[in-house]
């Protein structure tokens, strides 16, 4: 099987994830145009009750597949990774089924009286076989994560995000004609489809990469084994529990987000209409934008825990500082552009991509907490690949508390409603992300440069007056013209910032350059 560096590994699923982005915002930028607003409110209800679900089923066990067959690995013990690989697959399915069931006998009692809005009933239905196939396809990336092989997972995860592309679209517009709820619920069928190619094609890569089989020698049945297989899914276990009820800790302060925020908006004289308008404007229109530059953070905390905890178990800690410092750093000079750009062309960003220039006001006030999202992943990371998965849950925990307390108190209010929740929104991934990275510098006593903290906040400062001059001065009639160059001096400009201030160099940009030829070959 081909195992991957670090860096290559991460640029494989940049590049990846780069193009899903891409082209995961075809059916963001027409759906919105087919079911409106409020469908995409149905759309999005259910997904933070599913994300709970799948937080339970998966939410840990990737990563502990990821770390234990990566030091597995790294003593030639291929016998445990079969057993890891085995027994993962069981704990997964068993759990899906149990909660799939759950889902669809409870769909309408849940949808009733948890969720706000009773017309999301068809679309939870369709959501439900997601937990199986978004369960199973789990368990192998974090198999071929850890055996360092990113290939199948960005393959699966590109093919996942075509068919996705095609059906979702598809699939809406063929059910609009019997009401929006199902034409939310044809979108969700979509997603369904797509699962279910990338877990196809994860599948087939698996069959053909696979170093031995998985059926065990009959001289290993026996006490050995049993032993082996109790040892091995305590391991799962430990790593797997902490990780599971820190990402729990999220998936149920989204769910409890999108409900009190639908209550709070009632409480402040919004209609339910209105309210399930304004969250499909929140969470299926500002959040994807602001996420779409965390392709490369993703990337870079995927790849982090193999790495991590590879060098964990050869107690290399000049790899480890070394490893972490290249992804935080990384994931601010990559990521800062990006929030300037959504902060000075909030309102023609959304005039574009989703013909809803009022959006903008929110993309606007969340734009300058983005660089903290992009931040927070490499952190999260590498506290989960260096045991330590329990701080980030009391960190995310601190965090969650804090956030619904505020929206409760915020959203209420008739002069701020869902702007008040936006701001709940930004407290919390700000203090989440400082928490997080005061328990790393606390583990490793690792540190920054604090004047790379200052050379990046002084080239966005001057990317965006370059921007807004661009956007705004009166040399043009022609909008769209203003708008696409405002973009490309906003690019430009950032990068003859960093390398003047000399925050990436020559052998940098080479280096990138040489593995990206490597990676298209």
């Amino acid at each position: 099987m081909t195992k991957q560096s670090f860096i290559r590994g991460t640029m494989i699923l940049l590049a990846a994830g780069i193009i899903n982005r891409i082209l995961g915002f075809i059916p963001r930028i027409t759906l919105p145009r087919v079911i409106g607003p409020e469908g995409i409110g149905l759309y999005q209800m259910g997904w933070p009750f599913l994300s709970v679900i799948l937080t339970i089923v998966t939410g840990g066990i990737p990563v502990a597949i990821a770390k234990l067959i990566a030091e597995a690995e790294a003593e030639n013990n291929e016998s445990r990774v079969r057993s890891i690989l085995r027994i993962s697959l069981a704990l997964t399915i068993g759990l899906s089924l149990i909660f799939t069931a759950v889902c669809v006998l409870g769909a309408s009692w849940i949808t009733s009286h948890l969720l706000t809005d009773s017309r999301v009933y068809y679309t939870f239905l369709c959501m439900s076989p997601l937990i199986p196939v978004i369960g199973l396809s789990a368990v192998f990336r974090g198999y071929f994560q850890g055996r360092q092989n990113m290939i199948p997972t960005a393959t699966s995860q590109t093919v996942e995000t075509l068919i996705r592309i095609v059906m979702v679209l598809v699939c809406s517009y063929l059910m609009l004609p019997y009401g929006i709820e199902y034409a939310a619920a044809g979108a969700m069928i979509g997603v369904l489809a797509g699962e279910i190619g990338g877990l196809l094609l994860l599948a087939l890569h698996f069959k053909l990469n696979k170093q031995t089989p998985l059926t065990m020698d009959k001289v290993q049945i026996g006490i050995h084994k049993t032993s082996g297989r109790l040892s091995n899914l305590r391991r799962i276990l430990r790593i797997s529990v902490p990780v599971t009820g820190s990402k729990l800790i999220g998936a149920g302060s989204y769910l409890f987000e999108s409900i009190l925020i639908a209550q709070s908006l009632a409480i402040a004289g919004i209609s339910v209409s209105m309210a399930t308008s304004q969250y499909g404007a929140l969470q299926g229109m500002v959040i994807p934008i602001i996420l779409l530059p965390s392709a490369l953070t993703m990337s870079l905390s995927v790849s982090l825990v193999p790495s991590l905890s590879e060098a964990l178990a050869r107690k290399d800690m000049k790899t480890i500082h070394m490893r972490l410092h290249q992804s935080l750093r990384l994931a601010l000079v990559t990521g800062a552009p990006f929030a300037v750009l959504m902060f000075v062309l909030a309102e023609p960003i959304c005039r574009y991509m989703y013909n809803q220039p009022d959006v903008g006001v929110m993309l606007k006030i969340m734009a300058p907490i983005a660089l903290f999202i992009y931040f927070q992943a490499p952190l999260q990371s590498a506290l989960q690949a260096l045991n330590k998965p329990g701080a980030a849950l009391i960190n995310t925990l601190i965090g969650s508390t804090v956030k619904l307390t505020l929206i409760y108190f915020l959203a209420s209010r008739p002069e701020l409603g869902i702007r008040g929740a936006i701001f709940a929104i930004n407290v919390n991934i700000v203090l989440v992300t400082l928490l997080h990275w005061n328990s790393v510098v606390r583990l490793l006593k690792f540190r920054m440069e604090g004047s790379d903290f200052g050379k990046i906040i002084a080239a966005m400062a001057l990317t965006g007056v370059c921007i807004y001059a661009a956007m705004y001065m009166p040399w043009s009639e022609t909008e769209w013209l203003r708008f696409s160059t405002a973009c490309l001096i906003g690019i430009l400009m950032y990068l003859l910032f960093i390398v003047w201030f000399k925050l990436i160099n020559q052998d940098d940009l080479l280096r990138v350059f040489r593995i990206g030829k490597k990676i298209i070959r």
